[in-house]
């Protein structure tokens, strides 16, 4: 069965209950929103491959632990998804992001450590949709 388009996809995603935080080309970003203002990449995006995949990215900031290398910086990101790799949640990817100061993008205020997962649903977005819950619950940034 051919995988759903996008626009199709977004509509059963809101019908049930998530949130769409921005949709590009083959991916769908899901949002949380930690105040009724207040709406965030969840760190959760739906790619739009045969079968469906589900990517997780989760994180360690640099300000957060000043003292520690950048592999342990890693380590601490991926525990986080610990849970998620016994749910057949594999690494797919590790990078660091540079958060430059807004008012002078040649300094940096953090750098984030992030670690990506990935999934395959081949049940389709009743499989994904399911585990979705699970998901949100995830601490995605690592904490002291």
């Amino acid at each position: 069965m051919p995988a759903p388009s996008i626009q199709e996809l977004k509509k059963t995603i809101v019908q049930a209950g998530f949130e769409v935080y921005r949709a590009r080309g083959s991916e769908i970003q899901l949002a949380e929103r930690p105040r009724d203002n207040l709406i965030m990449d969840a760190g959760l995006t739906i790619l739009l491959e045969e079968p469906l995949r589900m990517r997780l990215v989760v994180r360690a900031q640099k300000a957060d632990f000043p003292g520690e290398s950048d592999d342990d910086l890693f380590r601490r990101a991926s525990s986080l998804a610990a849970s998620q790799v016994a749910r057949g949640f594999a690494e797919a990817a590790r990078r660091t992001r540079q958060l430059p100061d807004p008012g002078d993008p040649s300094h940096i205020l953090d750098t984030w450590y992030e670690v990506i997962f990935e999934r395959a649903f081949p049940g389709g977005i009743t499989e994904l949709l399911a585990e979705l819950p699970a998901l949100f619950r995830l601490d995605k940034a690592a904490s002291r």
